[in-house]
C-alpha cells in the first residue's frame, strides 16, 4: 500500500510504503547486480524504495526503469528529474520533481520514536539546542532534515557534511550549509513515521 504525502511545495511528488518481504523481487537485473552480495533486508529496502520512485515516475508519464547509482551512492535519475531515496528498517520513501522546478532534493525517513541516548550534542549545534526545547531536540526531526539536507547538497556539490556543517530553523523551514555558503528550503512530515524533506530551486 503505497501513501502518497503532500507537503507545501507542490512541485516534489512524496510516497511511502511498509517494505515488505517480496519487494527483492521489483529489482531490475542490474539493480540486483549492482547490489552485489547484499544481504536480502537490504535488497528488500532497496526494491520498496524503487517500487516507489517508479511508481511516482509514473505519475508523471515515465515509464518503469532501472534506478541505478553512481560510484558514490547517489541514484540516478531519468533526464529532467531530481529525486531521492530513504527507508529504516520497516517503511521506504521517495521523492521526485522536475528539474525546471526543483534543482536539488533529498528525503530521509526514520522511526517517530525518540532518539537514543547521547546523540542529541552529535546532531544539534549549539546554536540549535538553545533555540530549541528539549522536547524537540529528543525526537528525530533534525536527525531526517540533515539528511535530507545531506542528499541535496551532495547530489549539487558533492560535498560531504557532518551533523554540525548544516544548522536548521524549523520555523522558517530553511537549512544552511555553513561549509559552502547555502541555504536549502527543508519540511518535516509527522505521523507513525518522521520525513524530512530538504529542495533548492
Amino acid at each position: 500500500m503505497l501513501d502518497i504525502i503532500r507537503f507545501h511545495q507542490p512541485n516534489i511528488l512524496v510516497g511511502i510504503r511498509p517494505i515488505e518481504r517480496v519487494d527483492e523481487a521489483a529489482l531490475f537485473d542490474s539493480e540486483a547486480a549492482a547490489l552485489g552480495r547484499a544481504v536480502a533486508k537490504v535488497r528488500r529496502q532497496s526494491g520498496a524504495a524503487r517500487i516507489i520512485a517508479r511508481t511516482l515516475l509514473g505519475k508523471v508519464g515515465l515509464p518503469p526503469m532501472p534506478i541505478l547509482k553512481t560510484n558514490s551512492g547517489v541514484p540516478t535519475w531519468p533526464a529532467g528529474i531530481v529525486g531521492s531515496l530513504a527507508h529504516h528498517d520497516t517503511v521506504a520513501a521517495a521523492a521526485i520533481a522536475d528539474k525546471n522546478a526543483i534543482g536539488a532534493l533529498g528525503i530521509d525517513i526514520e522511526p517517530n520514536e525518540p532518539l537514543p541516548d547521547g546523540l542529541i550534542d552529535l546532531i544539534a549545534t549549539p546554536r540549535e539546542q538553545g533555540m530549541y526545547d528539549s522536547r524537540l531536540l529528543q525526537r528525530r526531526d533534525l536527525f531526517v532534515l540533515k539528511e535530507a539536507i545531506y542528499k541535496a547538497c551532495f547530489s549539487l556539490y558533492n560535498e560531504k557534511l557532518g551533523f554540525h556543517d548544516v544548522e536548521t530553523d524549523i520555523k522558517s523551514n530553511t537549512g544552511y550549509v555553513k561549509k559552502i555558503d547555502c541555504i536549502f528550503s527543508i519540511e518535516l512530515y509527522i505521523s507513525k513515521d518522521i520525513i524530512g524533506l530538504a529542495y533548492q530551486h
